[in-house]
């Protein structure tokens, strides 16, 4: 028996087999989780569907998360398809890039509303349509990073709006917790992935990362993975409104 066995639930966020939310679901399939996923158009259901039918997912589905109509009808279809949800793993962030670079105060109106719409409030949205189908309890993780709590050269809005997450965090914690539902975020240290490529400099920020750690290391996918499998498995239940470092002790230093 695994750790995970018996249980089911969603995974939204993975890009390509270097995403941060690949390494959690991988986590979770191999503890005997069935996982279901999202993806982010067509370009990406070539890449995401491969991944996820090489965990035996059968359930596969498009999901803008902008778009209310769409979060609705996958969370419908998830719960036709398999009655209830005992966890949700939310990797969803975005800005543009020309944006992650430069100055903070040149942020655009434009682009500091879409990236707290992608980055966070589809967050709380998803939260709320998985909620209902929790009637047993469950749990719930966002990815975050250290830039929600220090300015990180570069990072600019998206530390912004992960700070905005890690309040969600706290505040759905405290809205679900009678129910048993339990919402924690997950804040890696600096992997390189798809989203990750947008940031400028990003080479220099793994060097300062493993520089910076007691551990003298930059973290892996596959330790990413393993913390989450903490959060979503009944390991962590009394562990709710919490962030989890998973940075080889980064945030504990000065730097």
């Amino acid at each position: 028996m695994g750790l995970m066995e018996g249980k089911n639930g969603l995974v939204v966020g993975v890009a390509n087999e270097r995403s941060l939310s690949w390494g959690v679901a991988e986590a979770l399939a191999r503890e005997g989780a069935k996982v279901a996923f999202t993806y982010a158009g067509e370009a990406f259901e070539k890449r995401v569907r491969p991944l996820a039918e090489s965990v035996g997912a059968d359930f596969i589905e498009e999901m803008d998360v902008t778009s209310d109509a769409q979060m609705d009808r996958v969370f419908k279809l998830y719960a036709e398809r398999y009655g209830k949800m005992d966890f949700l793993v939310h990797g969803v962030a975005f800005s543009d890039k020309n944006e992650l670079k430069g100055a903070f105060y040149n942020t655009s109106r434009g682009n500091f509303q879409m990236t707290m719409d992608v980055s966070v409030y589809s967050f709380v949205a998803m939260a709320r349509r998985a909620q209902a189908i929790m009637p047993d309890g469950g749990a719930m993780i966002t990815l975050t990073f250290y830039g929600a709590q220090k300015a990180v050269p570069n990072y600019n809005v998206m530390g912004v709006a992960k700070a905005a997450l890690e309040a969600s965090v706290r505040y759905l914690a405290a809205d679900l917790g009678t129910r048993g539902i339990r919402v924690n975020a997950l804040s890696a240290g600096p992997v390189k992935t798809l989203a990750s490529s947008g940031i400028a400099n990003f080479k220099e920020m793994l060097h300062l990362g493993a520089e910076g750690a007691p551990m003298k290391r930059n973290v892996t996918q596959e330790e990413v993975g393993k913390a989450a499998l903490f959060l979503l498995s009944d390991l962590s239940t009394a562990t709710t409104g919490d962030c989890l470092f998973v940075d080889a002790g980064y945030h504990a230093t000065v730097s």
